[in-house]
């Protein structure tokens, strides 16, 4: 799944959004000047989502 979260701009943001994912995939990748997550496995969409809106990150699904 590839997310786009506009509000990713510096390695506090890519920590703490790794952090909040990583109960829920099995690998996280950061791209953090194109601020894209990609996350492997098979994550629950609503539950990445709401994980990254709880804390501060509001997310839009590029690709599943």
């Amino acid at each position: 799944m590839k997310l786009s979260i506009p509000e990713l701009n510096c390695g506090h943001c890519q920590a703490s959004v790794t952090a909040a994912l990583a109960p829920l995939a099995t690998g996280i990748a950061v791209d953090l000047p194109a601020r894209q997550v990609t996350v492997q496995g098979a994550p629950d969409t609503a539950a990445v989502l709401a994980a990254l809106s709880a804390i501060g990150f509001p997310a839009q699904v590029l690709a599943e």
